[in-house]
């Protein structure tokens, strides 16, 4: 590009801050070319277009964030994160943040679900919150609402809830009842990718099917399908 030059040079010279301040401005989403938020340092501008420092623009160094989603049935993980975007994200998100384009870097998914299955999906850039939800998962209920065809053989709704076996383990106690005549409701924890199917199968039932509604003590609440909001501060799985 003619007589360009990099974004962080422009806005240090305008600005009369460093150029290590300047990056920080840029990364953190405060600096505009033009009207539109530019996040990468190295962007090239030439000397006619505008380059805005956005109110309030700090030099915090960004923390990470927890994403919550409404994955629909059928989609894939690699498919549900090209999904977070702002025109997604719900409208009455109440965590503060400026969506940026980095908010969907370095994503952990620390909820994983079965591509058939629909409901809560977490994903983070919080080491705090992988580690509670991957490596403390034995420790973290989750619930689901389950879809089901066929007839219970006799006493399955007691094996359901402990006597059933999984990868050649025992399960541990978990909590099933009867939501309505063709739902019942799973909560348990430590569960792994297609445990609840295996289990209605060992019972004579199968799963037309699987709903998420909660993790920990995040429900999916009034999230929409296909819809995501940012991990309030002061929650906690």
């Amino acid at each position: 590009m003619t007589n360009s030059v990099r974004l962080a040079k422009r806005l240090a010279e305008q600005a009369s801050c460093s150029r290590q301040e300047a990056e920080q401005y840029i990364a953190g989403g405060w600096v505009t070319v033009d009207g539109h938020i530019i996040e990468e340092a190295g962007f090239r501008v030439t000397p006619k277009q505008i380059i805005a420092l956005l109110p309030g623009a700090s030099l915090t160094p960004l923390t990470p964030v927890t994403l919550l989603l409404h994955k629909p049935a059928g989609v894939e993980v690699d498919e549900l994160i090209k999904t977070i975007k702002p025109d997604t994200l719900v409208e009455n998100d109440r965590s503060g943040h400026r969506f940026l384009k980095r908010h969907t870097l370095k994503l952990t998914s620390a909820t994983p679900l079965e591509v058939a299955a629909s409901g809560l999906v977490v994903f983070t850039q919080d080491w705090h919150v992988a580690r509670k939800l991957l490596e403390d998962a034995a420790k973290v209920e989750q619930e689901f609402i389950v879809e089901i065809a066929g007839k219970l053989t006799p006493g399955g709704l007691a094996l359901l809830n402990h006597g059933l076996s999984f990868n050649g383990k025992v399960l541990a106690p978990i909590k099933v009842s009867w939501q309505n005549e063709t739902r019942l409701r799973f909560a348990a924890k430590g569960v792994q990718l297609n445990q609840i199917s295996h289990m209605c199968e060992q019972v004579g039932i199968s799963v037309i099917s699987l709903k998420r509604i909660r993790t920990g003590r995040i429900p999916l609440a009034s999230l929409p399908e296909g819809q995501w909001r940012y991990l309030l501060g002061y929650e906690r799985f």
